[in-house]
């Protein structure tokens, strides 16, 4: 593991470099989910699996931008199931983007995710990681080097909401939900980019982040292996909690296609018991 997490700081460098500088346009290509890849989803993603290919550990890469699981290194242990760079679309207005990486043992299942990572690329270069215990806070140093800032950890009701999808497209008890929220002085942030709107959430110790089920995707459009999992891992070891509206955790899920996509919840578990509350 600890090869993986000096693995992560590489790629996250290298990314950040590409961000600032490479070309935001369109390939003549989609991924697995019928998305146009840009030109810079498929260099992060090149990026990355050039480096997770001199890790002996590392079975297999599954990830936004590739069709199938590749498989590297058939009897080592590790699966990196990742979104190479999430909120792409938004580079061109200098939004800040990010990276999601879920570490798994010999197979994709929930039980079986063991860390979880997220890389931010905006004013500064920062990341989280965890192994099961504290997610712990890492930001780039003039130096070069990552330094360890602090554990996270959420407190038992915040003060933001983010709320994705299309609003004409939610369900009335999803509009209930939000309604109630604002009612009670939530305040909106949402950029579009999920790490970005998670990683504030986190920051500001409190606060919930969804993405229901809606009218045009009913059963969420958020991938459960690499963007899902990684986030409800890291939550949740940070005192928060997760659902997909009917379940009491995201780890219930039961996973049956690299790409499946569930609407999901992340947040205080204040937001959370309200969201089951009015969600039932």
């Amino acid at each position: 593991m600890d090869e993986i997490f000096k693995t992560l700081q590489i790629i996250a460098k290298k990314i950040s470099e590409e961000v600032k500088y490479a070309d935001f346009g369109y390939t003549n290509h989609q991924n697995s989910t019928g998305d146009t890849q840009l030109k810079l989803d498929v260099k992060s993603d090149s990026i990355i699996e050039a480096e997770f290919r001199k890790i002996s550990s590392v079975k297999s890469l599954v990830s936004e931008e590739k069709e199938d699981e590749l498989v590297l290194n058939e009897n080592a242990k590790f699966i990196i199931a990742y979104d190479p760079l999430d909120g792409s679309s938004l580079v061109d207005v200098n939004f800040a983007v990010g990276s999601i990486f879920g570490i798994y043992e010999n197979e994709i299942k929930a039980e079986n995710l063991k860390a979880a990572a997220y890389i931010i690329y905006g004013p500064r270069l920062e990341m989280v990681f965890t192994d099961g215990n504290a997610p712990k806070f890492y930001r780039l140093q003039k130096d070069g080097n990552f330094a360890f800032i602090n554990e996270l950890k959420l407190e038992n009701k915040g003060k933001l909401n983010a709320t994705g999808a299309t609003q004409k497209n939610w369900s009335q008890t999803h509009r209930k939900f939000i309604r109630s929220l604002f009612d009670e002085g939530y305040r909106l942030r949402y950029s579009g980019a999920m790490v970005a709107d998670l990683h504030q959430i986190l920051m500001k110790k409190g606060g919930i982040f969804s993405y229901p089920a809606t009218s045009d995707h009913p059963n969420g459009k958020l991938r459960v292996s690499f963007e899902v999992l990684p986030f409800a891992f890291i939550y949740e070891k940070a005192g928060g909690a997760t659902s997909d509206g009917k379940s009491q955790s995201l780890f219930s899920i039961k996973i049956s296609k690299i790409h499946q996509t569930i609407p999901c919840f992340f947040g205080s578990k204040y937001e959370i018991e309200r969201l089951h509350e009015i969600y039932g």
